[in-house]
């Protein structure tokens, strides 16, 4: 089984990379495919983060903008999903740090809408509330292993650092939101 799931992630890879360089060889209409593919993804990215859809779609727009504009940059060493996630997560980090003194009251269940349906009807008001208190790094840990359901390899290459240092700082994302969580902090 496992051997069909390399083929099928190494069908994937490829799919995505004969899509970069047919765009970067003029073709629109993959870049297109691309944005339709991993639109998703990404949007459930920034709302995790951002945990206002209104910020989370500028931020997906802007995301989209910025893979457009230097698609030429990518290196190919990583899958172009990888890539992907990386420049989602800084940008949304980025717009959360510009809006941070900005409190929003947005339910839980509008961050997850399409991502997890079934995880945002079992939330209750004290998870969502800790989410909401969480710094935009720790909420971006959090978002990539519980909802996109990213590996640590994964997360790490997204983030840029190693498999360590995606495990620790996991750790400790989830650490503040327990403390949080039970009133400690």
């Amino acid at each position: 089984m496992s051997a069909l799931f390399e083929k099928t992630r190494a069908s994937t890879y490829d799919e995505d990379l004969a899509l970069v360089e047919r765009f970067l060889s003029g073709d629109q209409t993959a870049f297109e495919a691309l944005y339709a593919k991993y639109y998703d993804k990404v949007f459930s990215i920034a709302c995790g983060i951002l945990v206002d859809h209104d910020e989370a779609a500028d931020a997906v727009q802007e995301v989209f903008t910025l893979v457009y504009r230097h698609l030429g940059r990518f290196d190919r060493r990583s899958r172009f999903s990888t890539w992907l996630f990386r420049v989602a997560v800084n940008r949304s980090i980025q717009e959360a740090r510009r809006h941070r003194h900005r409190w929003r009251n947005v339910e839980l269940d509008e961050t997850t809408a399409g991502a997890a349906p079934e995880e945002a009807d079992t939330s209750d008001p004290k998870v969502q509330a800790t989410l909401l208190r969480m710094v935009p790094a720790d909420r971006a840990l959090l978002v990539l292993f519980y909802w996109e359901e990213l590996s640590l390899q994964e997360i790490a290459d997204s983030l840029g650092c190693n498999v360590n240092a995606a495990k620790t700082r996991l750790y400790r994302a989830r650490e503040r939101f327990r403390m949080l969580y039970e009133g400690e902090a």
